[in-house]
């Protein structure tokens, strides 16, 4: 996170929200399951296999959608070389496009498993040489690196970094609390919301993507 330019910064908090929303909607829609947090699905998953085999049989979904977009997400950013953001971003606005026609059309495990796709897709944003820079729709890195950053100002040194990680993960809980409102006004249909949004991105890193800029 603190390697990106400003700009590049304010995409990812965005993104941040953006995969909120979606997991809020998600959580919701499917009692207690996530959509772009996999370690909470996975604890799900074992929870499942000891006592409900239901519950491990719709984790285990969640969780091969979501890498499978990590897998998606990531050719297409390699495809689109130097306009990878804006391809991957606008791949994502279409996932979640179809996520909401899906649950329109009556089809709500089709629906949830493009929430999933598209989270993942959503974390080949910043990926460089194979590897992801900043995870934008999971915030357990965040916190690390803010509880590292206040021992290091314990320390005395420079805790440069803090506001940042803390503007990450202050944007997926706020993108969490508006997709659990969008959800209870609107139903799974809020995604034409988020597909929009992610649209807007979208275009935003268009703007900044150049054959010189990092990912």
């Amino acid at each position: 996170m603190t390697r990106l330019d400003r700009r590049a910064q304010v995409i990812a908090v965005a993104l941040a929200l953006l995969a909120g929303f979606v997991d809020g909607i998600g959580f919701v829609q499917l009692g207690g399951f996530f959509v772009s947090f996999m370690s909470g699905n996975s604890t799900r998953l074992g929870v499942g296999l000891a006592h409900d085999l239901s519950y491990a049989l719709i984790a285990s979904g969640l969780i091969a959608a979501f890498v499978l977009g990590a897998a998606a997400g990531s050719l297409i950013g390699h495809a689109a070389a130097w306009r990878r953001r804006t391809a991957v971003l606008l791949a994502v606005a279409g996932l979640l496009a179809l996520a909401a026609l899906f649950d329109m059309l009556g089809v709500p495990v089709a629906a949830a498993g493009l929430m999933a796709f598209a989270m993942g897709a959503e974390n080949a944003t910043f990926e460089e040489g194979g590897e992801t820079r900043v995870a934008v729709t999971y915030m357990t890195g965040a916190l690390v690196k803010m509880g590292q950053r206040l021992a290091a100002a314990a320390r005395g040194e420079s805790a440069d970094g803090f506001f940042a990680y803390a503007l990450l993960w202050a944007g997926l809980v706020t993108g969490a609390a508006s997709g659990a409102l969008a959800f209870s006004a609107f139903g799974v249909a809020a995604l034409w919301l988020a597909a929009g949004f992610a649209a807007l991105v979208a275009l935003a890193a268009m703007r900044i993507d150049t054959p010189n800029a990092r990912a």
